[in-house]
């Protein structure tokens, strides 16, 4: 049975790194030693999305790779258009921590495919996945899904952003096909998370080219069939929560899951370097629930009642040795009962819109396809 122990990564946004003086250089050396220091062992690795050096120089990739020397956790570094300006991977792959691709990894009982769709273009947008992939995805998922492991996908960005519409055809279809909960993208340079009803696909905010926002990562989670995501920028305060189980109803996969009633499990993480005094949570403005460590310690765990009736908000809090509280506040269920148009086409058709709390801000300001001028 695949662990009920939550997957927990982090990614960071598209670099774009150019040189050691520039400020997204500086931002990006901060955001490691922040996740060095305050998240450390909590994370079971870091994702870089692609275009992770602006013009796919070695010297470059060197500074990329002289900043993830700080990381004790697993990093996993796939290409993107960026990669390919030279119009080849060679200088991609001189990075001590690149591997070969497309390459799968289990981890925490979950299945995550690393895939390289950076195409054969020169530093354009031109996605391809490739026969000889096509063929390693459909096995990988055939496995994976005989195993009843949920299955995470990393790449660059939207299938719907193929050169090929046949291969996104194809590659929508698999998804569809196989118990993939969670498509992890970068390419757009904003936060979005779509979600097609029956896989969530995330993107993440640049972090070498900045539209919209301050700069930051994203935390996500899966935790069985549940998606959890939030973006934290770097000035944020610690602790960190994110609530693993339940899920906020944007990223209810509707076509598997149902809104949360009656009692309910509530889970959560905390990340920060100082312990944790207390965890607690509540329904709206009921009493709280004391949180207790979960079988692991890697997380907190308690049941609480969602009332009939009622819009339930969940917030969880958590207070830090220093006294410093940190909170995270979903929503289980939305106001009107509706049930959403799902497009499922693998594009930001799905998209949730605008989500504040979390850090989608929904302006879709951004370079490329899908993005509005600024």
């Amino acid at each position: 049975m695949p662990s009920t122990d939550p997957l927990i990564f982090v990614h960071l946004g598209d670099l774009h790194i150019t040189k050691a003086s520039e400020p997204n250089y500086l931002d990006y050396l901060s955001i490691v030693a922040q996740l060095a220091l305050e998240c450390g062992p909590a994370l079971d690795f870091v994702v870089l999305p692609g275009d992770n050096a602006d013009n796919g120089k070695p010297y470059q990739y060197k500074l990329v790779s002289t900043a993830l020397k700080m990381l004790d956790v697993p990093v996993h570094l796939i290409p993107g258009d960026h990669d390919m300006e030279s119009g080849n991977l060679d200088a991609f792959y001189t990075m001590p921590l690149a591997e070969p691709l497309p390459k799968s990894r289990v981890v925490k009982g979950v299945c995550c495919l690393f895939l390289d769709i950076s195409g054969t273009g020169s530093g354009g947008p031109d996605f391809r996945l490739g026969l000889r992939q096509y063929d390693w995805l459909r096995q990988e998922l055939a496995q994976a899904t005989a195993q009843s492991e949920p299955i995470v996908v990393f790449m660059h960005t939207y299938p719907a952003d193929f050169t090929d519409e046949q291969e996104t055809t194809v590659v929508n279809q698999l998804f569809a096909d196989h118990n993939v909960v969670l498509v992890d993208i970068g390419h757009t340079h904003y936060n979005e998370l779509a979600n097609d009803g029956h896989t969530i696909f995330a993107a993440t905010r640049s972090t070498g080219q900045i539209e919209e926002g301050p700069v930051g990562y994203s935390v996500a989670t899966v935790q069985g069939e549940t998606v959890s995501w939030r973006f934290k920028t770097l000035h944020d305060a610690f602790p960190f929560v994110l609530i693993t189980t339940p899920t906020d109803y944007r990223l209810l996969r509707t076509d598997h899951q149902s809104y949360s009633t009656g009692v309910i499990r509530v889970e959560a993480v905390v990340l920060g370097s100082r312990s944790v005094d207390r965890v607690a949570c509540r329904i709206n403005q009921y009493d709280w629930q004391i949180m207790t460590p979960t079988e692991s310690g890697r997380g907190w765990q308690a049941e609480v009642e969602v009332p009939a009736g009622e819009v339930a908000m969940l917030t969880v809090e958590a207070v830090d040795s220093s006294g410093r509280p940190g909170q995270h506040i979903i929503q289980l269920s939305p106001a009107d009962q509706n049930t959403p148009v799902r497009h499922k086409n693998g594009s930001d058709a799905d998209s949730i819109g605008a989500w504040p709390q979390n850090g989608i801000v929904g302006t879709q300001l951004g370079p490329n396809r899908n993005g509005k001028p600024s």
